[in-house]
């Protein structure tokens, strides 16, 4: 530090140096990593000032760098794996050594990870997807990649930060004899949190290459499908829908929802429309009474319960006028009651029951007469 100026000015100038012993640790959390380092042995003995760092690193999933200002000297973070790790950390110094002035060091202690080895090209898995049903169970889904070696096998390992290392998947999914899937049915990993999952395996041919993915699962709920919809026709020739939410732990509030409506007219003409609305109900004019309008719902969690999510399956379609009437004229032989078989059964056997004691009344009553007409004949011939 110098002084130059007048007697009354000065003007404080002090070098800080960057931090030192940069260390970036894989502890087998897929791609959760910690970062440490050592404050600068030019500050070791400096109690006057405060000592902060600043740490950058590239976020790959934002495709940007992310600042952090800390006392500590160390710090984890999430990075993907197949991607390069790039972390940078400055020296910040404050206080009475520098007239309350924050300095920053103008160069930086900065480390670069290159990712591992990748195994046996163009083997990764394809187009894989997590699924958080109704917020009652987790599905996670991979395609299997055309250009995998015969007899290969691949593994699913997740963790998140309950758990103290990665455990594999507790369910896989087998389609045609290879594993597709995972199945978290028994107990889903926490919302709310990074869950970090790695897709790998092995070959004839060698290590296949290695997919990492990180998400939270409640940005993957799909509603269940709506099951009851409601339609009814109101005054002013006006049409009411209404329809019940999932069942379930999502809040009504967090959904957003698409009606999607039919109009045929006379001559088979369908005009479509789909309708968003953040209601359960919805009313709507029309103008013909010869027009046939069929409705069907999906839903969708809406950005204030989550940052994505997926549609449901549409609800099966509701429809003014409905062909129940021509239903109830002709009822198949599948709609008749179980009781109309049971009675029709009963009446079956007891007909024939009467049948086969008719026919052995008559028997015993034809045997009388034989005997008869045997003994008339005998006594005609002795005489």
């Amino acid at each position: 530090m110098h002084c130059n100026g007048p007697k009354d000015y000065y003007v404080f100038s002090l070098a800080v140096d960057p931090p030192e012993n940069l260390v970036i640790s894989d502890l087998g959390h897929l791609g959760h990593l910690q970062i440490t380092w050592s404050p600068p042995a030019t500050l070791m003995n400096m109690t006057e000032c405060s000592k902060l760092y600043q740490l950058e690193y590239f976020n790959a999933y934002k495709n940007s760098w992310t600042a952090v200002r800390m006392v500590m000297t160390d710090y984890s973070a999430q990075f993907d794996l197949m991607k390069d790790v790039r972390v940078r950390v400055y020296t910040l110094l404050s206080g009475p050594c520098t007239n309350g002035t924050m300095i920053k060091s103008t160069s930086y202690a900065e480390l670069v990870q290159k990712p591992a080895s990748k195994g046996v090209v163009e083997t990764a898995v394809k187009d894989f997807v997590c699924v958080y049903h109704n917020r009652k169970y987790l599905e996670c889904n991979w395609e299997r990649n055309p250009n995998l070696p015969a007899n290969s096998k691949q593994n699913l390992y997740f963790w998140h930060k309950r758990l103290e290392q990665a455990e594999e998947c507790p369910e896989y999914l087998i389609s045609s004899g290879t594993r597709r899937g995972c199945n978290f049915t028994a107990k889903s990993p926490p919302e709310f949190t990074d869950i970090n999952f790695c897709v790998n395996g092995s070959s004839p041919e060698g290590p296949l290459e290695t997919t990492f993915i990180s998400l939270q699962i409640q940005n993957q709920v799909k509603p269940e499908t709506t099951a009851k919809v409601h339609l009814q026709t109101g005054t002013d020739v006006q049409l009411k829908l209404q329809w019940e939410g999932p069942v379930g732990s999502i809040p009504g509030h967090c959904l957003e929802w698409e009606v999607e409506h039919n109009q045929e007219g006379p001559v088979g003409k369908i005009a479509s429309q789909v309708i968003s609305t953040n209601q359960m109900s919805l009313t709507l004019s029309t103008n013909h009474d010869n027009q046939r309008n069929c409705f069907r719902v999906r839903s969708k969690l809406n950005k204030y319960c989550a940052d994505k999510g997926f549609w449901s399956e549409w609800s099966h379609p509701t429809c003014n006028p409905s062909n129940d009437k021509e239903a109830a004229t002709e009822p198949g032989w599948d709609m008749v009651p179980i009781y109309v078989y049971i009675a029709v059964a009963i009446i079956a056997i007891l007909v024939l029951s009467l049948c086969v004691g008719a026919v052995r009344t008559s028997r015993r009553v034809k045997k009388p007469n034989d005997s008869l007409l045997r003994n008339s004949v005998l006594t005609a011939t002795e005489a």
